[in-house]
Parts: structure tokens; sequence; C-alpha cells
């Protein structure tokens, strides 16, 4: 049995890890939480926090589920105190690769973060249909990367985060540096600041008075055939007067040059952002 220490256990990504794994017979759990007021969050579902000196010499692995911005703090806290051999588990890549672990040669450290349920599936339980963050009832695709330590820590830090993320539709083996292309660079700064675009637009058509119910279904009904023509869904492919408008449209709503958001600078720009 592997015992897993839970910093930030009681803020939503350690939540999550807590109800995923809290019936587990391979893992045990030791929630740390510094503060009081996640330590009353706690307490009120009725857990025992762990102080993090015990819960640091026990672990046999530690993760950091807490924000991106407080790794940099919580991280130099935990790291040196870890037995040789431990292994310490990231959600998100910006801390790893923006350089905020401290240096130990002989620990893993080991990232993962969940894809999201995809648009297309084949769930058919509705509270499967609506599970949009994949919180163990809809399927989903997660990726992980080894940043350092022994090839065989690859299929433990894989077995627990198949654990927290389940159930798992595929998980692919990237590097740290192709995690931070799909997060943040893919995932927010390309398509979520496209998507927020088109809620924006909607919001103009419904100013501009189209009932805001008819604007919804059309945008949302027109997406999906949008996203089933782009990613090979459907043998099917836009008309010519959508294929001008795209054309024409795209010299207005965007830069020649934003595909530099890809280039290293601007990731890294970005990642410091993000960790503070």
């Amino acid at each position: 049995m592997l015992t897993i220490a839970v910093f930030g256990a009681a803020g939503n990504m350690g939540t999550r890890v807590w109800n995923a794994l809290k019936n587990d017979p391979d893992y045990r759990l030791l929630c740390v939480e510094a503060g009081e007021q996640g330590q009353a969050k706690l307490t009120a579902r009725g857990v025992t926090a762990t102080p993090t000196e015990m819960a640091v010499a026990e672990a046999d692995v530690a993760l950091l589920a807490v924000p991106d911005r407080l790794i940099g703090a919580v991280a130099p806290v935990v790291v040196p105190k870890l037995r040789s051999g431990a292994m310490v588990i990231c959600l998100d890549p910006a801390a790893p690769y923006g350089g905020k672990l401290p240096p130990r040669k002989d620990i893993t450290y080991f990232v993962t973060h969940p894809a999201h349920p995809p648009v297309f599936n084949d769930e058919t339980d509705p509270e499967a249909r609506r599970d949009f963050f994949g919180s163990g009832k809809a399927k989903q695709a997660i990726v992980c990367a080894l940043m350092q330590g022994p090839e065989s820590d690859y299929a433990k830090g894989e077995a627990i985060a198949r654990r927290m993320f389940g159930p798992v539709l595929r998980s692919h083996r990237v590097t740290v540096g192709q995690m931070i292309i799909l997060e943040p660079v893919l995932s927010e700064t390309v398509s979520s600041t496209c998507v927020t675009i088109i809620r924006e637009a909607m919001d103009e058509a419904v100013r501009r008075g189209v009932p805001e119910a008819a604007a919804r279904d059309f945008v949302l009904g027109h997406i999906t055939i949008q996203l089933a023509i782009l990613f090979n869904e459907i043998d099917w492919e836009f008309s010519a007067g959508c294929k001008q408008a795209i054309a024409d449209a795209k010299k207005q709503i965007f830069q020649p040059d934003w595909l530099k958001v890809f280039e290293p600078d601007q990731i890294a720009a970005s990642v410091r952002r993000i960790t503070g």
C-alpha cells in the first residue's frame, strides 16, 4: 500500500483526489492543509488533517494539489524532507516547466493532467453526459509525463493518475515540454480565447435584436457540425460560401502572426504569469 500525502486536500483538486482515492485499498491518504479554513473544511467532511512534518516523513508520494502560484512556496517546504525514492506528483505542467520544483536527483517528479470528457463521446447515462469536467462518471483521456526518476516510476505515476481521473478513455505519455503546449497554450491561450469570442459574438447578435434562445440554439448547433467537419468525425466539408467567409473573417479577427503564442519565449512569459 502506497501512502499518498495530498497537499491542498481541501481545495478543488485536492477534494477531487480525495473522493477518487479515499476508498482505494491500494492507497493510504494523508490530507494536509496549512490554513485554518482548509482544516475546517476537512473537519466538516470528517477528515482529520495530517501535520505537514508527519505527512512528509511518511509519504511515498507527495501530491501537490495546490494552485500553480503556490507551488513555488509549497514545494521547497515539502521536497527537501521527502525520503529518497519518493515521488512528487504535480497536476499541472506550469510550475514544473517554470522551474518551481527544487532540484533533487534522488526523487521522482511526475506530472499529469486530465483532458476532460470529449465533445464526441459514446456516453449514454444522462449524468455522464453532464459530467463536463470528468468527475468520475464520464470517460476522459489523460496526459502523463515522467519529468525525472527511474523509468519504472512511470507506471506507478500513471496508475495513480488513472485512479484519480477515471474512468480513463486513453492515457497519453508526453514530455513536460509537450504538456505545456497542451496546457496552457492549446487549451487556454487558443481554445478558451476562441470560444470566448464565439460567446461574445452570440451576445452581440442578441444585442442587435436576435432572440437569445434562437441565437444560442443556432450557434451551439452549428458548432457541433463545424467541430465534426474539422476534426474528421464526418466525411464532409464546408461549403464554398463558408470557406470564403472564413478566409475573409480570419484577416479581420486574427493577427497574421497569432501562432507566435507557441514560441518558447511566449510560453515562458505565460508560465511566469500563471505561476506568479
